[in-house]
């Protein structure tokens, strides 16, 4: 197993100063490690390592820029010496109807959702395979990286399945090296995630306060701020990858839906294995 304690090893977390990303520090720390929060918020990380103790340090960041996140690996390193595991968590929300979606805005949520967590892995990962003792890689990605639903949006939707698929590959390439895999598939968590593609690109003031008064925006944010508590997410997650769990699942109530895709993968499946043309038997 990659890692059977967290006591001693050194983590680096994007997206830190609040939500999951603070939830999963405080678990760390309380688990005796040591911290490196990276955030691309100066004044949310500053606070937010005041409240985590001695053993955190910060580096302010934009996981879209690798230059950036290759001096906040070197920060670490200086700080605490070696690396062992890398959260890849910042994230942002978005999208909208195909066909009316800004171009620079899909480009802006896959940026930061997809090629951040790339950029966290290439930068990272051969620090913690230069010293020899294993480490962990930590993806956040989200249930919507499993399921759809409308109201997430195209772009949400695609970089979670890719984020899925990646982390998939990365658990089965980096074994042989000590280094495990896991991706955080959480459901609706008591964050701000759900205004952050007010940040995007193409978004205006206008846009922000049309978009706060419909019922779609009032119904998410009452369903999102009903949510799980960050700090029991980072427990979790804590926990799930001493226990080397490929998939970080957070509400069982979503399960059913979980069931309904296989199920229909595999009906969609089998219409191809009995189709003769496929070699399948006639009917």
């Amino acid at each position: 197993m990659a890692l059977t304690s967290l006591a001693g090893k050194t983590a680096f977390i994007t997206g830190g100063a609040k939500g999951i990303g603070l939830g999963i520090a405080k678990a760390f720390v309380a688990r005796g490690a040591n911290v490196m929060l990276a955030d691309i918020d100066a004044e949310e990380l500053a606070n937010a390592a005041a409240s985590l103790g001695d053993n955190v340090d910060t580096a302010v960041c934009d996981v879209t820029d690798p230059e950036a996140l290759k001096a906040a690996a070197d920060k670490t390193i200086k700080r605490f010496e070696k690396v062992h595991v890398i959260v890849n968590n910042a994230g942002v929300g978005g999208g909208g109807a195909p066909g009316e979606t800004a171009l620079e805005d899909w480009r802006w949520v896959v940026n930061i959702n997809l090629l951040g967590v790339v950029y966290g892995v290439e930068i990272f990962v051969p620090l913690i395979k230069a010293h020899g003792e294993g480490g962990y890689i930590i993806n956040t990605a989200s249930m919507a990286g499993h399921i759809t639903h409308p109201n997430t949006g195209g772009p949400y939707n695609a970089t979670k399945f890719a984020v899925v698929g990646y982390s998939e590959t990365l658990r089965g390439q980096l074994a042989e090296d000590n280094i495990g895999c896991s991706v955080l598939c959480p459901g609706w968590v008591d964050t701000d995630i759900y205004k952050s593609g007010f940040r995007a690109p193409s978004s205006t003031e206008a846009d922000v306060k049309a978009a706060m008064q419909t019922p779609q925006f009032q119904e998410i944010e009452a369903v999102i701020k009903s949510g799980l508590s960050p700090d029991l997410v980072g427990e979790w997650t804590a926990d799930s990858i001493l226990a080397g769990r490929m998939y970080i699942f957070t509400h069982p109530e979503m399960k059913p839906a979980i069931e309904a895709r296989v199920s229909g993968l595999l009906a969609d499946y089998q219409a191809c294995v009995d189709d003769p043309r496929f070699g399948g038997d006639e009917a």
